[in-house]
């Protein structure tokens, strides 16, 4: 019987066995109760409350404006309609850089306000500190690898990361340094797809995949481009299962057009 089929609750320990048992993890995110039930019952494994809210339902062109405020409002929504996946929440732009105390007094908030399972941050060999000392409170974390959306503006560009050799080779060590400092899983965004192959079969711990081909343990996209409600953003890896920008469209259309032609309410929808 496969991992998949024999477990109620996604545990760290659930998503390892999965590695090891080469069963591939499903990843999405969700910022709102209503979205997250739907998600948990179509038996996603993790359900990611990403920083991605920024743009999607805030509006904002970057991740980095989002507080954590923010987040633990969305994480809790989240978490409330959630039975089986694991819920990992986002550590926005600003709590864990370069201060491995507010690092953890974040992590700290987000647990005990939210009730999620676990935190990502970004970040290799410059995050390690923070990571070892959320970890220390026994809180599961989640590296994120390649394209970090929080360091826009150093990069100044959304093009894919560790094309050359010298870069590919300190994505590699930081992925082992990450696994190392205890990240029970780590997500690789927008990289070669040989170099996340490699990077998975170099690690014990899940690699989740974003625009890094097949060969990672599992794959993540963002909910709002899969499902077609976000129309504007169409990179080479997003495969959209839905088209809810136009049927959402249609449906709101339809009500007007009844509302003003006196169509609804009709006899048996009033009281």
């Amino acid at each position: 019987m496969s991992v998949f089929n024999s477990v109620r609750k996604v545990t760290t320990h659930v998503l390892n066995e999965m590695k090891l048992k080469g069963e591939k993890i499903a990843m999405l995110t969700a910022y709102d109760y209503s979205f997250a039930r739907i998600l948990d019952e179509a038996e996603i494994d993790i359900i990611l409350v990403g920083d991605s809210a920024s743009n999607v339902m805030a509006g904002y062109a970057t991740t980095l404006p989002i507080t954590l405020d923010n987040m633990i409002y969305h994480a809790a929504s989240v978490v409330r309609a959630v039975k089986r996946a694991l819920v990992v929440v986002d550590l926005p732009f600003g709590t864990y850089q370069g201060n491995s105390r507010e690092a953890l007094a974040s992590s700290i908030r987000i647990m005990k306000e939210t009730g999620a399972q676990a935190v990502k941050l970004e970040g290799g060999r410059q995050v390690v500190e923070s990571v070892e000392r959320i970890l220390s409170a026994g809180i599961p974390v989640m590296g994120h690898l390649g394209l970090t959306p929080q360091a826009i503006h150093k990069f100044g560009t959304y093009v894919v990361r560790a094309k050359e050799t010298e870069e590919a080779k300190r994505l590699m060590e930081d992925a082992q340094l990450l696994e190392k400092a205890g990240c029970f899983a780590i997500v690789l965004e927008k990289i070669p797809a040989k170099l996340a192959e490699e990077v998975t079969l170099s690690v014990r711990i899940p690699v989740i995949g974003i625009g890094a081909g097949a060969g990672t343990d599992g794959q993540v996209l963002v909910l709002h481009d899969m499902l077609g409600i976000n129309q504007e953003f169409s990179p080479r890896f997003l495969r959209r299962y839905h088209n809810l920008h136009d049927e959402i469209k249609g449906a709101v259309s339809a009500y007007i057009n009844d509302v003003r032609n006196r169509q609804f309410p009709n006899e048996k929808e009033q009281y």
